[in-house]
């Protein structure tokens, strides 16, 4: 029965037309058609939209905006506006939200969801009479507040994205394409859902948005406009990013956060001048002050460190000292004192350093990383006993079988131990080390580690390293000469005299070749050869090839 009279009220409304709204001529206002062009110039689509605030925001559909690096709209005045940003978007249901450079003049959005049997009028740009009205047929709920509508209507593609009022002159709805240009129901996707579309801190990497050149606005919040520059700051190049930095900024005037992201962009390009107003001027408006002398400090502290070769008078490691205590001072944060251990040891005062390191480690701050800051402070103090014993706690940061984050420590203990001559424990951590970094390490290590062996007296371990070290670069000569001289020192006559001939046919004025395979004839027996080869070693520059002949002439 219900669906009879709702049929009979269908037909009702096709037949008679009902009295034009008052709301017809005001609300025509705020119709506009949106133009989009490629980066070319040329036109990519025209559609239609609406103004739904006060401060330039329209909705219309997405589609057009797909590879378009320019939008104006045309109002209802025929003013041509350019769209100054993206807002949001949803490919889904085709909506996207965006902003116009201009003070605009919107339509109210109906904050409830339009029901069936609901008259509604079509609303095109610059049409003001006779506008078609229909019923909604049905409104299928998505995302609990949102409505899909059916409408008991005909309406012409060029209407797409033309707003649906209701009889009180609120938008239900933006137009969609129809089904067929004969059919006789329209579709529309809720305006409240299109209007609450907004950017978010991840907006800069929303895939939707990418499809689109025309930027995406900073966020309203505070706290996502932070984690928008963050993310822009991996994901965006120099231009997009000065350009988020120069609107954070114009959005949040008295935030010190913009100005700091300035300062650092500055920097990166050398503009210390400019960076040092910035951090000035965050430090004057920062609540947390102790936060924005840390960053004025790190950013001073950064300069000095990778960009030495570019002098810059107001900075120093001094200027950057001062700093980072002033934030100490406010906030004893450990992260301060972390930075104050690091600037002391750029300026080479390792004591001052090696007592920041230390109290750290009492901290929750406590690393592998503080134990091994603490032991280069040691190593540059010369005390290689201390240097070992913190790195000894370095490693005691992490278990057995070991991760590959304790690789640079292993490395570090084993070359301090290297110096202080427990070679054979140093060759211990270098096979921990190996272990972890099997996929990672080069002939340089096999070399390295076969140093150690010999003044462990673990020739044979030795010989492997260094057969290794060749056969990973057989054509550096270097390691062809540590090899055989290792040859020659075990007894391995013939195979040093193969090593020797190998240098030799690689460069064949390079004494070592001649060297070694001279001796190792002279150690065979065979003098008249060898002091041959000997006397080849020398004149090609052996220095201490007259020792070795007066050795074996005799």
């Amino acid at each position: 029965m219900k669906k009879f009279l709702l049929i009979l009220f269908t037909l009702h409304c096709s037949l008679f037309t009902f009295a034009q709204p008052g709301w017809t001529k005001n609300a025509s206002k705020s119709v506009f058609t949106l133009k989009t062009f490629a980066a070319d110039g040329s036109l990519i689509a025209s559609s239609n939209g609406f103004f739904t605030g006060t401060n330039g925001e329209a909705i219309s559909s997405f589609t057009p905006f797909k590879g378009a690096a320019r939008a104006v709209i045309i109002d209802a005045s025929g003013k041509e506006i350019a769209v100054s940003g993206m807002i949001g978007a949803n490919d889904m249901y085709d909506v996207a939200k965006f902003r116009v450079a201009a003070k605009t003049r919107p339509l109210a959005v109906a904050a409830g969801v339009a029901q069936s049997g609901e008259r509604v009028w079509l609303l095109p740009y610059l049409e003001t009479k006779n506008l078609k009205n229909g019923v909604v047929r049905k409104a299928e709920t998505f995302q609990k507040d949102y409505a899909y509508y059916t409408i008991a209507m005909q309406a012409s593609e060029q209407n797409i994205s033309s707003p649906l009022l209701n009889d009180n002159g609120e938008v239900i709805g933006l137009l969609q394409p129809a089904a067929s240009g004969a059919d006789s129901l329209c579709y529309a996707i809720s305006a409240r859902f299109a209007d609450s579309l907004k950017v978010t801190g991840l907006s800069i990497n929303d895939q939707t948005l990418r499809q689109t050149q025309i930027h995406t606005e900073i966020p309203e919040s505070l706290d996502d406009a932070n984690l928008m520059m963050y993310m822009a700051s991996a994901s965006t190049d120099s231009a997009e990013y000065a350009r988020l930095v120069s609107e954070f900024i114009q959005k949040f005037p008295d935030a010190p956060d913009g100005y700091a992201y300035r300062a650092q962009f500055a920097t990166s390009y050398g503009d210390f001048t400019t960076a040092e107003r910035d951090m000035e001027q965050a430090i004057k408006l920062a609540v947390n002050k102790d936060n924005e002398h840390f960053n004025y400090a790190r950013m001073i502290y950064n300069k000095e460190i990778y960009q030495a070769n570019k002098p810059y008078e107001n900075w120093s490691l001094d200027k950057a000292l001062s700093e980072t205590r002033e934030a100490w001072k406010i906030k004893p944060l450990p992260a301060y004192r972390e930075l104050e251990a690091n600037i002391l040891y750029a300026q080479k005062n390792y004591q001052e350093a090696y007592d920041c390191f230390i109290e750290l480690t009492k901290t929750n701050m406590c690393t592998a990383e503080t134990w091994y800051c603490a032991a280069q402070c040691k190593g540059q103090l010369k005390d290689t006993t201390a240097m070992v014993a913190l790195l000894d706690s370095a490693m005691n940061m992490f278990s057995k079988p070991y991760l590959k984050q304790a690789a640079p420590y292993l490395w570090a203990r084993a070359n301090a131990k290297f110096d202080t001559k427990k070679y054979r424990e140093a060759v211990a951590d270098m096979n921990d080390y190996e272990q972890l970094m099997a996929a990672d390490v080069n002939a340089n290590f096999y070399y390295i580690r076969h140093q150690a062996e010999i003044e462990g007296r673990l020739f044979q371990q030795a010989l492997n390293d260094i057969r290794q070290a060749s056969k990973m670069e057989p054509e550096n000569t270097f390691y062809l000469a540590e090899k055989a001289s290792l040859e020659l020192r075990v007894g391995m006559y013939d195979e040093a005299a193969e090593t020797a001939n190998e240098i030799i046919a690689l460069e064949k004025d390079n004494s070592d070749g001649y060297l070694f395979l001279g001796l190792s004839q002279c150690m065979k027996g065979k003098k008249k050869e060898g002091l041959v080869n000997l006397q080849k070693a020398k004149e090609l520059g052996y220095p201490q090839a007259d020792e070795l002949i007066e050795k074996y002439a005799k």
